[in-house]
């Protein structure tokens, strides 16, 4: 099934009605004849979206939507509401109860059902994304959120740019958002040197809808713009143009002849999801970053190490070229915690990452193993060319002091085991690749220290 969908009508042919055209769809539906009963319903089944007839007798569809909205086991679902009088401010009252969209009686199957698409896409992308409330924030927290990050930017985009200068004009009146009005060519040349829009609002051009559509598309696509929020302003007999819109990407549709009330609250709140989603975004890639990294150094962790090399050898397997690995361990280095304490041990740790990266190319890795150890991979390299760089790097630790805290200089030094990878004489796995890395390290430190040694396989 595509979706569950909960209808909420107390009129029994409204009931069958939508049943059958959802089910058409393909969607799995369940009904209540009540608000009451569609509070107990949704708390239950926890359906993907809900169909709400604003007329209901017992509860106003209007107030069964606070309701719903409320809830925190409901807050989260969209709802989408239905409503025989063609009433702009009741329309008004529903946006600002929670529904992500209100729709008139009679429907219009195409533009109805691309709504419904549109709407358990975005609720399915925020279940990825991990992304809460997705049409109405808990009470309070959206405009305290606002008041932190300032206004929004709303470009509006068409070919008509006197009607988009107007139309700019009477909503500078009712936003604290930046405005401004872009040609489409002008859209589409955008560069990275400035953020773009949050918010798009694409004005349709009647005569030309596979130019709005067209437009639609690339913002879609272009990487600098795929992440704001796209709106299109579409002529209100127009319901085709509008249900394809929907289908490439436009997070909504609003006709022409809406309410500035109504325009204002649309794109506030489009404003407002694609801020979610950036946050979420960004926290979601901190936490992947924290997954690989190590919280001390900042350098790569072990779990990174290992998959990294694993993906060097196959590609130098690939390519019939060597690569080296070094497994390096800091000398002595239980004596500077107990002599100095472990906070001179992790300044140490932080001095000694700084100084590898600043030793190797830009697409060498170097990771911390754990503890006082570390590793480095270089790829497409000679035995002859690691070893010079092996010995750079532990003359680099060797020949300056390190730096404690208090300001007082220690001497440090490194043990390197090196190895190499990809040849003829190779080790068979990355697992004994690492093994005789190991080795050569332990050699290093049995001899005296401060010294770099070759693994046997290697040499």
């Amino acid at each position: 099934m595509a979706g569950r969908i909960l209808i909420v009508d107390d009129i029994a042919t409204n009931r069958i009605v939508l049943n059958f055209k959802l089910t058409a769809a393909l969607y799995e539906t369940a009904q209540a004849t009540s608000a009451a009963e569609a509070i107990a319903k949704a708390r239950d089944l926890r359906p993907d979206l809900i169909i709400v007839n604003v007329e209901l007798r017992d509860i106003n569809g209007i107030e069964l939507c606070r309701r719903l909205r409320s809830d925190h086991l409901t807050r989260d679902i969209p709802i989408v509401m239905t409503s025989a009088r063609r009433d702009p401010d009741r329309k008004i009252q529903a946006l600002r109860a929670g529904a992500a969209e209100v729709f008139w009686k009679p429907l219009d199957d195409s533009l109805f059902l691309a709504r419904l698409r549109s709407l358990l896409r975005a609720r399915e992308r925020e279940k990825e994304l991990g992304v809460p409330a997705a049409y109405a924030p808990p009470s309070g927290f959206a405009e305290d959120i606002a008041g932190y990050e300032g206004p929004g930017h709303v470009a509006i985009v068409g070919s008509q740019i006197d009607w988009a200068h107007r139309l700019m004009r009477d909503l500078v009146q009712s936003t604290a958002d930046r405005l401004c009005v872009l040609h489409d060519d002008a859209a589409l040349s955008l560069s990275e040197a400035s953020p773009a829009p949050d918010v798009f609002l694409v004005l349709a051009d009647g005569g030309r809808p596979d130019k709005t559509l067209r437009l639609l598309s690339e913002l879609r696509s272009r990487p600098l713009t795929r992440n704001s929020a796209t709106c299109v302003l579409v002529p209100e007999r127009a319901a085709t143009l509008g249900a394809i819109a929907l289908d490439l990407g436009a997070n909504d549709v609003i006709e022409d002849m809406a309410e500035i009330s109504e325009l204002v609250l649309r794109l506030s709140r489009q404003l407002q999801c694609k801020r979610r989603a950036d946050r979420q975004r960004s926290s979601l890639a901190d936490e992947l970053r924290m997954a690989v990294t190590d919280p001390l150094t900042g350098l790569h962790n072990r779990r990174y190490a290992l998959r990294e090399i694993q993906r060097i050898d196959e590609l130098t397997r690939l390519s019939g070229r060597a690569y080296a690995v070094m497994m390096l361990d800091v000398d002595w280095f239980k004596t500077i915690n107990d002599s100095f304490g472990h906070a001179a041990g992790d300044a140490v740790l932080v001095q000694m990452a700084d100084r590898l990266r600043a030793n190797l190319r830009p697409g060498d890795l170097v990771a911390r193993l754990g503890g006082e150890e570390f590793v480095i991979a270089t790829a497409d390299t000679s035995l002859r060319a690691a070893q010079a760089l092996a010995e750079r790097i532990r003359h680099a630790i060797e020949e300056t002091p390190f730096v404690l805290a208090d300001g007082m200089p220690i001497g440090v030094t490194l043990s390197v085991g090196l190895t190499m990878g990809g040849g003829d004489t190779a080790p068979s796995s990355v697992s004994a690749l690492l093994e005789a890395a190991d080795q050569a390290l332990f050699r290093s430190k049995s001899e005296g220290r401060n010294l770099v040694s070759v693994s046997r396989s290697a040499a």
